[in-house]
């Protein structure tokens, strides 16, 4: 719910800290102090487009920043986190607007496009009053509220899940279908190639082991020779050997040991040094033994990174990609192949998706029709209640088109009313006066409130050309509709603000030449006046206040 407006250089405001709370809260005044400013304020928090004229005069910004409670709002918790923005108990979102005509909107203190705000602000305010906030005006609304009504939350995830079910396969079906097309030219390709790449058999390591090989049969002389020169430098030259001088130096040490027994260290590396030595030998002529030119095997090394190279070109892919290109050639073959197969299958599932989804749609639609009824006599009530003797309401179930069904079901609804007798029934949307659709909006709220997930309702102009029973009638459901929801009405009426949990009065203050409006909260005295007021007028008598009195009295104990 709204717990705090707080607007900056906004129309005729300076600045305004409103402090709201839950139940019904009426704003009253004189016309002309300003009432409206709360709704045009709120409205910029929702998403309304921006225009410098709301800058108060001599300012260069106006703020508006509002701060909800979403503490039991799941919906916009949900909202916010898919969006990424911090949320903990508190939703604050600003507005402001400057005088070159930008204008910036932040959530949470994050920068967000205006279209953010009328997504979240559709899940914490509704506004009645004006065609462009109120929820009831859209279609997928309406039908959301007669869903509520009725309490098909189970039905409808149960058709939500088998539409998305069945979509997501007949998206599949249709992509194998038209793959079809062009099935046989693609499976000779994909034949030739995979037999190709299957004749090659590429390994994965095989690359690297040709190239060290093609580098080993390329030098095999240069290999021989040299091996051949470095173990006879080592070993095989018995007169100038490498392993020869060790020998000699290391028998010299061992007699210049006895004499001082430092050197053993350098004794004991020497004599490792033959040992390794003695290992190189070995290595070198097991290395050597079986190395030779060798032109056959040579010939068909070459060959082999040639026909790779040829392949990788062909493809154009690097000739290590050739594995996985295989295996992904072979997969989508194989997929081919069994493409006549699948098409079966899923045609089939297909079908069986669709026969359960029209079955729990068609569900949907009896149980609608049923509760529409219903509905339709309550909202028919309260419209006589309020003002609209001979009013109607009613609610169209049309069958969508089998190309537009959706996930909460194949049927279009829409509330449909006339406010007066004789007139015919029209969209919800085509209504033209303001009081009239904030009426209306009353009665339709009075009955699906509890239902609602909306925690925020605000009335403007729902008392316009009423008076006497029936705006007593107006402000005991307002009362009611406080127990389940905060309700905030701006109201000219006595019998609605007695009938408030919290009462705001809104000034306009002249002060020199500057004008600016004001909001406060009511105490008890004041209150007593300030209904008064609205009873008598200027001049008010202990009759009019004895009278404001009895009705804040009887409020009280309703």
């Amino acid at each position: 719910m709204l717990t705090n407006l707080n607007i900056h250089n906004f129309a005729v405001v300076d600045h305004l800290e409103l402090e709201l709370t839950d139940q019904l809260s009426v704003l009253t005044g004189e016309t002309g102090a300003g009432k409206s400013i709360l709704i045009d304020a709120l409205g910029l928090v929702l998403g309304d487009r921006a225009d410098t004229g709301f800058i108060r005069h001599g300012a260069n910004k106006a703020e508006i920043n509002a701060i909800f409670d979403i503490e039991n709002n799941t919906n916009a918790k949900i909202w916010l986190i898919e969006n990424e923005i911090d949320t903990d108990s508190e939703c604050i979102i600003r507005r402001t607007i400057s005088k070159d005509g930008r204008s910036r909107a932040y959530i949470n203190g994050q920068p967000l496009p205006v279209q953010s705000l009328r997504q979240l602000g559709e899940m914490l305010i509704d506004i009645h009053g004006q065609h462009e906030h109120q929820s009831l005006m859209k279609p997928g609304l309406q039908r959301q509220a007669l869903d509520d009504f009725a309490r098909h939350q189970g039905l409808l995830e149960k058709s939500a899940s088998i539409y998305n079910d069945w979509q997501i396969l007949d998206h599949e079906l249709q992509s194998l279908d038209n793959l079809k097309q062009d099935r046989e030219a693609r499976l000779q390709l994909l034949q030739y190639q995979v037999e190709e790449l299957d004749e090659l058999s590429l390994q994965a390591s095989e690359l690297s082991e040709l190239d060290n090989e093609l580098k080993r049969l390329s030098n095999a002389s240069l290999l021989v020779n040299s091996t051949e020169k470095i173990l006879f430098t080592l070993y095989e030259d018995e007169a100038d050997s490498v392993y020869n001088k060790l020998t000699h130096i290391n028998h010299e040490l061992e007699r210049l040991k006895q004499l001082d027994n430092q050197l053993s260290p350098a004794l004991d590396l020497l004599s490792q040094s033959c040992i390794q030595i003695n290992e190189a030998v070995t290595e070198l002529r097991q290395y050597s033994d079986p190395l030779e030119a060798d032109p056959e095997r040579l010939l068909w090394v070459e060959q082999r990174l040639i026909t790779i190279l040829d392949l990788s070109r062909k493809h154009q892919v690097k000739p290590a990609e050739l594995i996985e290109l295989h295996e992904q050639l072979a997969n989508e073959l194989k997929t081919l192949k069994n493409a006549d197969i699948r098409l079966e299958e899923i045609a089939n599932e297909v079908s069986e998706l669709k026969t359960s989804y029209l079955k729990v749609a068609d569900t949907l639609t009896t149980k609608r029709k049923k509760a529409a009824k219903k509905l339709e006599k309550q909202i028919t009530v309260n419209m006589q209640k309020l003002g609209m003797e001979g009013g109607r309401f009613e609610i169209t179930i049309e069958p969508l088109a089998a190309d537009k069904f959706k996930a909460t079901g194949m049927d279009s609804i829409t509330f449909l009313v006339s406010a007066n007798p004789g007139q015919p029934l029209q969209s919800l949307t085509k209504v033209a006066s303001g009081g009239e659709l904030s009426r209306i909006s009353l009665a339709i709220q009075a009955i699906i409130a509890k239902d609602s997930a909306i925690p925020t309702l605000i009335f403007d102009e729902v008392d316009t050309g009423v008076g006497g029973a029936v705006a007593e009638m107006v402000g005991h459901l307002l009362r009611k509709l406080g127990e389940d929801r905060q309700i905030i009405c701006v109201t000219h009426l006595p019998q609605v603000a007695s009938l408030a949990h919290h009462h705001y009065s809104v000034n306009k203050l002249t002060e020199k030449e500057n004008t600016r409006t004001q909001i406060s909260q009511l105490l008890e005295k004041e209150r007593v006046n300030e209904i008064a007021r609205m009873l008598g007028g200027i001049k008010m008598t202990k009759q009019t206040l004895s009278h404001a009195r009895e009705m804040i009295d009887q409020a009280s104990r309703s």
